[in-house]
């Protein structure tokens, strides 16, 4: 947790997809200082006639390798997701050679009786994961 939900359209390979997905994890856990196999990750390649990403009338240029990152955790602190925006970009244009231009986030928050990580129980309120806590 967080469940990182990527969706793209459809041309990489996947090395890159891979390459992308390691990227992206290595920008939530400094942002967030989750553990390690702290990874939920989830890829919707879609048609180029799919999808359709503008700027809000903000001039952003965008190309072919446009993504939209869709991040569902336990809240965060405004300093956290700005440090992951930021995080994910450079991470993305040194390993995938993307433009900044081209990433789109979005968070959704939620609580930890929202999450049920298997077994039929919500592990952050039983305790098995360390309860309440900012990871």
């Amino acid at each position: 947790m967080p469940l990182l939900r990527f969706d793209l359209i459809e041309g990489r390979t996947d090395a890159e997809i891979e390459t992308l997905l390691d990227a992206a994890h290595r920008a939530m856990l400094d942002a967030f200082g989750v553990p390690e196999r702290d990874r939920y990750q989830i890829v919707q390649e879609h048609k180029p006639s799919r999808v359709r990403i503008e700027d809000t009338g903000l001039d952003i240029p965008r190309t072919d390798k446009v993504v939209i990152v869709s991040v569902t955790t336990r809240p965060r602190s405004v300093e956290q997701k700005q440090a992951f925006y930021r995080l994910l970009c450079e991470a993305l244009k040194e390993h995938c050679g993307m433009a900044a231009s081209d990433v789109m986030v979005n968070f959704v928050t939620n609580t930890d009786a929202d999450w049920s990580f298997g077994e039929g129980e919500a592990q952050f309120l039983t305790g098995r994961l360390g309860g309440k806590g900012p990871n």
